[in-house]
């Protein structure tokens, strides 16, 4: 309820502050008549000018932050089951997908996006392989073991599981010297 009264407050205040810069722009600039004010120097104009300008821009910041979209809030899944309500964090389905993925031999760096669909969790997963695998087998082993284990253990369904080969991470081989 808070949330909503203060953009409802800063909407209204960023409407107002809007129309008073642009009132005080419009008189600075001679497009108002000048005699509903007293007469001011040149250097006054231009100083109510730069002052109108960066409260117009700041009325602008506060207007869109009054009207854009939430996106923190899909921060978690909610899922209900006969015992009650789970509410599963994002970060807890990421930390999963990088340890499942992790498990697999040949991948490095890895980095997951998380997006909810209608057919469950699409899974984006960012990472450089190692130049002695097949990425072929190599993402098809990764998609199957983290698809399997966010399931398992969340017991959300994974609709798809992307892979987005970054780069190939050359493997350091050390040949042993014998004096």
């Amino acid at each position: 309820m808070i949330k909503i009264l203060d953009r409802l407050l800063l909407f209204f205040y960023s409407i107002v502050i809007g129309a008073v810069a642009v009132c005080a722009v419009l008189y600075a600039t001679n497009v108002l008549d000048r005699s509903l004010l007293m007469d001011t120097e040149l250097w006054l104009d231009n100083i109510v000018i730069a002052v109108a300008a960066v409260i117009i821009l700041i009325s602008l910041r506060f207007f869109y932050i009054s009207v854009r979209r939430d996106r923190t809030s899909s921060q978690s899944i909610d899922l209900r089951n006969e015992h009650g309500d789970i509410h599963i964090s994002m970060e807890t389905i990421e930390n999963l997908a990088l340890k499942a993925a992790a498990k697999v031999r040949g991948v490095k760096d890895l980095k997951v996006k998380i997006r909810v669909s209608e057919a469950g969790l699409e899974l984006i997963i960012r990472t450089f392989v190692d130049g002695d695998t097949s990425i072929p087998e190599l993402t098809e082993e990764v998609q199957r073991h983290v698809r399997e284990q966010v399931t398992e253990v969340t017991g959300i369904p994974v609709a798809t599981v992307s892979m987005f080969i970054a780069n190939i991470v050359q493997t350091q081989s050390f040949k042993s010297r014998v004096e």
